[in-house]
């Protein structure tokens, strides 16, 4: 597969700690990747380096191909870029804005006619092309600025925090497009500080304090956090926990781990750490009732952890490994 974005050992420091440090990643061309992480750690600059907006100080990067600080106009109109301000013309309207935009890269008239036509159908905003800029609600501006990035059928697209304070509803609806375009063959970059947004994505970064502390699916990130995927088990009798944690922890081929399950309402309660829950639940399940004499497991089933303890897990696993 063709990589849209190849980066090792990027670095860019402003100094007291802000920048970002030895970034080193992918972007598979035709993919998504989510760049997760709270404010300030580092995702737009990461995108800015991408885009050439910025020069790393150390470090390699390609974009497309092409060293970013080396960009010639044809390189840069195979790009889009969606900021997190608005940016666009509040005293023009819908189709005055997408027009300027369109005039930047020279498209002839009848071209833009019937570009625009496909975009405002594509984000909604059919019925509104003749409404100012500024008369827009902040998810309509969005849905503009997403517009007018994509007037010039870019390759790739840059979305800085595009579903920020705008509402679930919308937010599937902006998820949706992002994934149209994905399919379309276009390679997408999205920060977010929603963190439960990683779902959406091919791949996730996740982000702190300038670095990438990860990169990988959503599925494999939450294995990394985990050291695996969790069964929930509850045994029919508490006074079984000590012999079912021994008989499992034995199990080591298999068996990452075995402890009571954290805050459990029932002291029957247990977690089972192995590689892919799914497979290895009838397996497990038969370990326990094999014994003798019999332990009785009530329920089990793959737990299913939110990606925001995933990311909690991997920001206190930093934080750990920096105090060591």
């Amino acid at each position: 597969m063709e990589t849209a974005i190849s980066s090792v050992g990027v670095t860019l420091e402003f100094g007291n700690g802000a920048g970002i440090f030895d970034q080193t990643y992918e972007v598979p061309a035709g993919t998504i990747l989510g760049m997760i992480g709270p404010s300030g750690c580092g995702k737009t600059t990461t995108c800015r380096v991408a885009l050439g907006l910025l020069t790393p100080q150390r470090g390699t990067i390609t974009t497309l191909g092409r060293v970013p600080a080396h960009f010639t106009a044809t390189d840069r109109e195979r790009m889009g870029y969606i900021p997190q301000q608005f940016v666009l013309y509040p005293r023009l309207s819908v189709a005055e804005n997408i027009e300027f935009v369109a005039s930047l890269y020279g498209m002839p008239a009848r071209a833009v006619r019937q570009r625009m036509a496909e975009l405002l159908d594509f984000v909604d905003l059919k019925e509104a092309r003749d409404r100012l800029g500024q008369h827009l609600s902040g998810g309509m501006q969005r849905r503009l600025m997403l517009a007018g990035a994509l007037m010039h059928d870019p390759v790739l697209l840059f979305a800085d925090e595009p579903t920020a304070g705008i509402d679930p509803v919308l937010r599937a609806r902006f998820w949706e497009y992002f994934r149209q375009l994905r399919d379309q063959g276009r390679t997408l970059v999205i920060t977010t500080q929603v963190v439960s947004e990683a779902i959406f994505c091919d791949y996730v970064a996740v982000m702190r304090q300038g670095r990438i502390l990860a990169i990988d699916t959503p599925l494999n990130l939450r294995r990394m956090a985990f050291s695996g995927e969790i069964i929930h088990m509850t045994l029919a009798d508490p006074d079984d926990m000590p012999r079912a944690l021994a008989t499992l922890r034995r199990w080591k081929e298999v068996v990452r781990s075995a402890r009571p399950a954290p805050d459990a309402e029932r002291e029957a309660d247990l977690h089972v750490v192995v590689d892919d829950a799914r497979e290895w639940l009838p397996e497990v399940l038969a370990r326990l009732t094999n014994q003798r004499p019999r332990i009785v497991v009530a329920s089990a089933a793959p737990l299913d952890v939110s990606y925001d303890e995933i990311f909690i897990k991997l920001m206190r696993q930093d934080e750990e490994r920096q105090a060591h």
